[in-house]
């Protein structure tokens, strides 16, 4: 729901009636997953997607009623065998989707405004909902604050809101949106939490779906030339916080890269040290050059960082290792090392560049193995989760 904050924000700030779909478990190959929304006001208007098209129809049509009858509701598509002309996922795959109706005295209604508030001002948060349990409490919702403290409830029982908003929090500080399933009393220890992506009813509990809103993972560029321009986009393009450093201050400007969020002039290594990264970050060392390049990767590779890679021919990708094994780097630090940076797309120009070093980040990120589709028999669609999701 998170990707569409902006126009449910407006919406509820113009007092429209709506009804929110949102896929909340995924099982084999689909085209979007956990956490993607579609949404549709009292007059017809449609925001955002589910399955990039293959049940679009049939969800629209479910949070019709729900405007009409007030009731959330669950429903499940896949492709049926039986009946290959049935609403579902020509992909094979299985999605369950809640549609849930959000009046203008709706309960849940403050608690959105709440939520998309907090996402929208680039906060991180977690908004919690039951997705599976008592007919009465579907769709009930709580906001989880990254302190701890949280908004909404689900049922008048302040056990059940606290265990809530505890195990909410906990998918809140990895980034994670996924299942969890409580117990009804809300009594900690008797219900399995479950992985992203899964359904997992607790038999006289409750299954709560929990969306989790991070600020982006960053993106530090290292070296301010014409291919950093390019990556820069495609950076944004992937939702990454983009910053340029560079110790040149006639090459970073804000002129040659008026799409960075950041520009940073310092030396790669000092920068590197003091700026915060996290298990997100990709470092991306575009400067192939001894002075600035070995100092900066003996501090990178020592990071718990996502991904770093190295710009270079292999001549000075063997060069630059011999350097850094000098300088005391381990083997398994330099295993780390994607060098020279990029799938093997036989690009040449800065932007064909951008987009193989754009591809390497986003297989490293999923999983992915870099070849073609074409023959492959492994799944299109992995639950990727080596690293957790951008909001």
């Amino acid at each position: 729901m998170f990707d569409i904050a902006g126009e449910l924000h407006r919406w509820l700030t113009e007092d429209r009636e709506f009804a929110v779909a949102t896929v909340v478990s995924v099982g084999g190959s689909a085209p979007r997953g956990p956490g993607a929304a579609l949404a549709v006001d009292s007059g017809g208007t449609v925001v955002g997607s589910v399955s990039g098209g293959c049940v679009e129809g049939a969800v629209y049509d479910l949070c019709a009623q729900a405007l009409a009858d007030g009731e959330s509701r669950v429903e499940r598509f896949g492709y049926s065998d039986e009946d290959a002309f049935a609403v579902g996922l020509t992909c094979g795959g299985v999605i369950d989707i809640m549609v849930t109706p959000v009046g203008v005295r709706a309960p849940v209604r403050q608690v959105l405004r709440a939520a998309l508030s907090a996402v929208l001002q680039g906060g991180p948060g977690a908004l919690a909902r039951v997705v599976e349990g008592p007919a009465e409490l579907l769709g009930r919702a709580l906001f989880v604050h990254p302190d701890g403290s949280y908004e909404g409830g689900l049922g008048g029982v302040p056990e059940l809101d606290r265990t809530a908003a505890g195990e909410a929090g906990a998918l809140l500080e990895v980034g994670r949106t996924g299942t969890v399933a409580v117990a009804a009393s809300g009594a900690r220890g008797e219900s399995p939490r479950t992985e992203s992506g899964g359904g997992s009813y607790c038999p006289g509990g409750l299954t709560l779906f929990v969306e989790s809103s991070v600020p982006p993972p960053r993106m530090i560029v290292f070296g301010a030339i014409d291919f950093a321009a390019a990556l820069v986009r495609a950076g944004k393009f992937l939702g990454y916080h983009v910053t340029v450093c560079d110790a040149r201050p006639v090459f970073a400007t804000g002129a040659r890269f008026p799409e960075a969020d950041e520009i940073v002039v310092d030396w790669p290594h000092r920068y590197l040290r003091s700026t915060e990264t996290d298990a997100r970050t990709v470092l991306c060392v575009l400067t192939h050059d001894v002075k600035f390049d070995v100092p900066l990767l003996e501090v990178a590779l020592g990071l718990p960082v996502a991904f770093v890679g190295a710009m270079g021919s292999r001549r000075t990708h063997a060069d630059r290792e011999r350097r850094l094994r000098e300088a005391g780097v381990g083997e398994r630090e330099l295993a780390r090392l994607r060098s020279p940076i990029g799938l093997d797309l036989g690009a040449r120009t800065p932007e064909e560049t951008a987009l193989s070093i754009a591809a390497e980040i986003v297989a490293t990120r999923r999983g992915g193995t870099g070849v073609p589709l074409t023959g492959l028999r492994t799944p299109i669609h992995r639950d990727g989760r080596s690293a957790p999701a951008a909001a």
